[in-house]
């Protein structure tokens, strides 16, 4: 069992191409391919199959990647805590984070991880919470940044903060003109919404079946840019948690309104993977994240809801 080796087929898995992989790895594509087909040699059984844009996991791939994945987090694992033993703490973590945290909560938890624990690497990975939470299951991310419709017990997620959810339409829109509206406001209201499959929109469909609202969603974007300029622009409503909000007064214009009667309210949650134990690394991350949104407000929007972009920005500056 050569870690090197198994690092060069869990590297093709991701990508998709030897080509790149040799450009990871500094060596050439034929010697990652050698590589990787001595690999199936001795596992007795064909890893990839060749496409047109480069190489698939075969059915017997995929069931032994996450196993491979463990395996080699224990062994970096082990390494990195006999330096813990000597007061080293080091190792590479496995960040996944929702669009909006991306910045400037990592950005900010990169540069004090780079102050307080030198030795540990970040390597983040953006997405939805559906895919986020795929990638905890088969041990392609150590933790993740996303959000939980429950409170998060402490098993496999820590609580950070709560969101309420905000209706965002263009500057001068009467819907949204008011600090707050109500969920039956929403009832055949054009809206853009995050693709399937989302807990998201299936708490929010709950809900409207609930109340007797039709959710009239006349576009899918997973991206928050899109839909926050789709929604400033008057082409739909969106609906968004305030983090979001904040982070994207500085590109857009665009009134929020925060739902009421109910209140949507989901839970910003630092989630664990479900495989191997935690490394020290990785809870020094842990650590780090938990203090910094001790620090940060995550529900910044809440402080004035109801406002323009601009209007939020002047009052958050006087705060």
């Amino acid at each position: 069992m050569n870690p090197l080796l198994w690092k060069l087929f869990l590297d093709a898995a991701e990508t998709g191409s030897l080509s790149r992989v040799a450009l990871l790895h500094g060596t050439s594509q034929p010697h990652v391919s050698r590589q990787i087909a001595e690999l199936e040699q001795r596992c007795g059984g064909r890893l990839f199959e060749r496409t047109g844009r480069g190489v698939a996991l075969t059915a017997f791939g995929q069931r032994i990647a996450p196993k491979v994945r463990v395996w080699l987090r224990s062994t970096e694992q082990l390494e990195n805590d006999v330096r813990a033993t000597a007061g080293q703490t080091m190792g590479r973590v496995r960040l996944g984070t929702i669009p909006s945290l991306a910045h400037p909560f990592v950005s900010t938890l990169f540069a004090r991880l780079r102050q307080q624990h030198p030795l540990v690497q970040l390597s983040v990975r953006e997405g939805q919470g559906a895919q986020l939470e795929t990638w905890l299951d088969d041990g392609s991310l150590d933790l993740a940044l996303l959000f939980r419709h429950g409170q998060p017990n402490g098993s496999d997620a820590l609580s950070l903060a709560e969101a309420q959810t905000y209706l965002v339409g263009p500057e001068g829109d009467a819907v949204t003109a008011k600090p707050t509206v109500k969920f039956r406001a929403l009832d055949g209201l054009p809206l853009v919404a995050f693709c399937r499959p989302s807990s998201w929109r299936d708490q929010l469909e709950q809900v409207a079946r609930q109340r007797g609202v039709q959710l009239n969603v006349v576009l899918e974007a997973d991206s928050l840019a899109l839909q926050l300029g789709i929604a400033s622009q008057g082409g739909a409503y969106a609906l968004l948690g305030s983090y979001a909000i904040d982070v994207a007064r500085s590109q857009h214009r665009f009134q929020a309104a925060r739902l009421l009667d109910p209140p949507i309210v989901r839970h910003i949650a630092l989630a664990l993977a479900r495989t191997g134990p935690l490394s020290p690394a990785t809870r020094a991350v842990m650590q780090e994240s938990l203090a910094l949104a001790q620090e940060m407000s995550l529900d910044p929007a809440r402080a004035a809801p109801g406002v323009t972009a601009a209007g939020r920005s002047k009052a958050s500056s006087r705060g």
